[in-house]
């Protein structure tokens, strides 16, 4: 009788928790934005994170979102809805922008920065062409560390697993004066070399890796109207470059081959990643009676340098011995950008009436400037240096932006913004150390200049407390781009050809996007689901044709590509320990050019697409890493036991069928599943917390992309790790 009504009292009185966004520059209930919206809290980026992850750990974690790279622990490629870009220079732009602490990250290696002290990334899908800009087409990935506050807290956690992995952090904040807060927050991880290399014979010869990373805020509070927030951070990595691994590919089938073994390559090549960054931002808000006022200044630089062997094997066909497989020639190269700055400068006036109407005016300032070299190595000599090219780009953009909410009844809400933005490139690339052609004459120099108007329009219905249903039409840009990968380009003419030179712009692609959804917590609000419907079409997508015969990268625009689907978020508390947090995404993506072609692989592939005049026809095809099925979920549960608290989470992310490339073929495609897991103890008013995990529990052997200007070249995910971690919270 008495336990089972207290037990009854427990599971009526556990509801979800309210989850509070800044998606739209405001603090806003997500069930009120009329957004496709998934957010993540500390546990859950905690628990995905596990065992040293980098931010790639959220790959098919949340729906329609996907990452990949060909450049290890650096440069993490997103696509949201299948759109995305799978170029790998380093002044490559893309479609999904990163944020991190309100400040927008550029580059695709400053994007690599280690995450940690969390809390909360925000996933928002769709155009955020109006209130974040530029080169937002396809959404955003958002992060907000903890800031500093004047109640005294802190942790520290520390775990040990698999090739001696370890991944440690820290951070402690509160008051130093009644006005000054602090918090610094403290990151290392590491992990020993696992992989043999066959051909030299040593043993654990790549695989490792050693990163430190700080953040030190400080908050200034002199009154309730005022506040600035000081943050510098900063981070290092040195270790192994993405492994490339040749022949590894079955052919005719996208299965690995018989003899592939995870733990050994056979390489004559080089391999090493080396980067330094640094930044900082100071955000000021000053509330007026009618208004708030924020000012967020952001400044980053990085340094880098990247090498690895390309052909993934050993020798050549002209130089035997050679292997695994064929090998038609040598290929062993570094990327590395000696110089980069990014300077933002955000200044926005929002309102807050708590009436009919609100509204929001704003600036945006980005100047980018960095210098992209590129190496090439003679293998076969020694590994000496037979080749070198440089670019610099130069980026300055500005924008006008706001926005308006009307709210004429309890029920309904309705939004629209307006953005105007303005980018200006100017890039310049030679080639002083030619591997096989003749140097530049000169500089090859190339600009742009595009002028863009962005909106949205949205409209939100509370059919109950509890539902809402909502509309949004939204459109985005990407900013022209300009890519000169020439170190290797068949130019004979010193690179004064346009036409054979290497260098390519791609113009601006906008995408006009419709979505409908639905938002509702049911269930006496033990049960949260949301929904959406989208569909869109992009005019004139960028799209980089990778690779091919000469490892560059062509730019290219599409006449259009189109895409639709849906996404469900479903949070649910069956009962009162457990909670199950589930997510799925259906994304059809389509290339619509007719007339496009693309060079197909250099060798060993079996092309499906038509070849006309040697170029494969892309038109219907998907979009690169565009899987049509994304489905996610953590299991989390959680009871007394004891004086403490047992809890355990199982998570997996499965992703059906993606093509690697423009073109399709049989061999450089391939779906994923992987399955991690968490059990722990939390004891002494869960002040110390002791816990088991794992990643990649089933030790599934998946390709995750490919090299195709060679031979059947894939690059892997990571083998199964577990590993012990202790948690002290104060």
């Amino acid at each position: 009788g008495a336990a089972e009504s207290a037990a009854t009292e427990e599971e009526t009185a556990v509801v979800l928790d309210e989850i509070t966004v800044t998606a739209q520059k405001r603090e806003e209930n997500v069930q009120l934005v009329p957004l496709s919206i998934t957010t993540l809290d500390t546990a859950k980026f905690n628990l995905l994170t596990s065992g040293a992850g980098d931010v790639k750990a959220l790959s098919g974690r949340v729906p329609s979102l996907l990452l990949e790279s060909s450049f290890g622990r650096a440069f993490p490629r997103f696509y949201v809805r299948g759109l995305g870009n799978t170029d790998f220079d380093l002044n490559a732009s893309q479609p999904v922008s990163m944020v991190v602490d309100d400040v927008v990250l550029e580059n695709p290696v400053v994007k690599g920065m280690p995450l940690f002290d969390v809390a909360r990334t925000e996933v928002l899908r769709g155009p955020q062409g109006t209130l974040f800009g530029r080169n937002t087409p396809a959404g955003i990935v958002k992060f907000d560390t903890v800031r500093p506050s004047q109640e005294r807290d802190g942790f520290v956690s520390a775990s040990f697993g698999t090739f001696n992995t370890v991944d440690a952090k820290a951070a402690f904040g509160g008051a130093l004066t009644e006005t000054l807060s602090v918090r610094a927050s403290v990151l290392y991880q590491s992990q020993s070399d696992w992989i043999d290399n066959g051909f030299t014979g040593e043993s654990d010869a790549l695989g490792g890796h050693e990163t430190g990373a700080y953040r030190l805020q400080l908050l200034w509070e002199p009154n309730e109207r005022l506040s600035a927030l000081f943050n510098i951070h900063g981070w290092e990595l040195d270790g192994t470059a993405r492994v490339f691994r040749a022949n590894i590919i079955k052919s005719g089938t996208s299965d690995l081959t018989s003899d592939f073994s995870q733990d050994k390559v056979y390489q004559d090549g080089r391999n090493f990643q080396e980067i330094s960054a640094q930044g900082g931002a100071f955000t000021l808000d000053y509330k007026f009676d009618f208004a708030t006022l924020t000012a967020i200044t952001g400044y980053e630089t990085l340094d880098m340098l990247s090498r690895g062997d390309i052909d993934g094997g050993f020798g050549a066909v002209y130089a035997p011995p050679f292997g695994p497989g064929f090998i038609p020639f040598t290929s062993e190269s570094a990327d590395g950008i000696p110089d980069l700055d990014q300077f933002t400068q955000e200044i926005r006036l929002a309102s807050d009436t708590g009436g009919a109407w609100d509204w929001l005016v704003g600036f945006f300032y980005f100047d980018e400037s960095l210098q992209a070299d590129s190496f090439s190595y003679d293998t076969l000599g020694g590994g000496v240096q037979d080749g070198y090219a440089f670019q610099v780009q130069d980026t300055e953009s500005w924008a006008l932006f706001t926005s308006v909410d009307f709210r004429p009844t309890d029920r309904w809400s309705l939004k629209g913004g307006l953005r105007y933005t303005t980018d200006e490139k100017e890039f310049s690339v030679e080639r002083p150390d030619p591997t096989f052609q003749t140097p530049t004459a000169g500089p090859i120099r190339a600009s742009t200049d595009a002028d863009l108007v962005t909106w949205d329009l949205s409209a939100n219905y509370e059919a109950t407390e509890t539902v809402n249903f909502y509309g949004r039409a939204g459109t985005g840009f990407r900013a022209p781009s300009i890519q000169g990968r020439i170190l290797f380009c068949a130019d004979f003419q010193g690179g004064t050809n346009p036409a054979t030179n290497c260098v390519s712009i791609a113009d601006e692609e906008e995408v006009l996007s419709f979505e409908v959804g639905m938002k509702s917590e049911l269930l006496d609000r033990k049960l949260r689901l949301n929904l959406a419907l989208y569909e869109f079409t992009v005019d004139g997508q960028q799209l980089v044709a990778v690779g091919g015969q000469f490892n560059t990268a062509t730019l290219l625009n599409a006449d259009q590509s189109k895409g639709y689907g849906f996404e469900a978020d479903i949070d649910w508390m069956p009962a009162a320990h457990w909670l199950i947090n589930l997510g799925g995404s259906y994304n059809h993506t389509e290339i619509d050019d007719p007339s496009l072609g693309v060079t197909p692989c250099g060798g060993g592939c079996t092309v499906l697409d038509p070849i006309v005049g040697g170029l494969a026809r892309v038109d219907g095809n998907p979009l690169p890493h565009a899987p049509e099925w994304i489905v996610n979920g953590i299991v989390d549960y959680r009871r007394p036991a004891g004086s403490g608290l047992f809890s355990a989470s199982l998570d997996w992310a499965y992703h059906s069928e993606k093509s690697f490339f423009l073109y399709e073929s049989k061999e450089f495609n391939g779906d994923s599943l992987e399955i991690g897991a968490r059990v722990a103890y939390a004891f002494s008013d869960a002040r110390y917390e002791l816990a088991i995990f794992g990643r990649n529990l089933t030790d599934e052997e998946i390709v995750q992309n490919g090299i195709d200007f060679n031979n059947l070249t894939g690059m892997t995910n990571d083998p199964r790790t577990v590993g012990v971690e202790f948690v002290f919270s104060f």
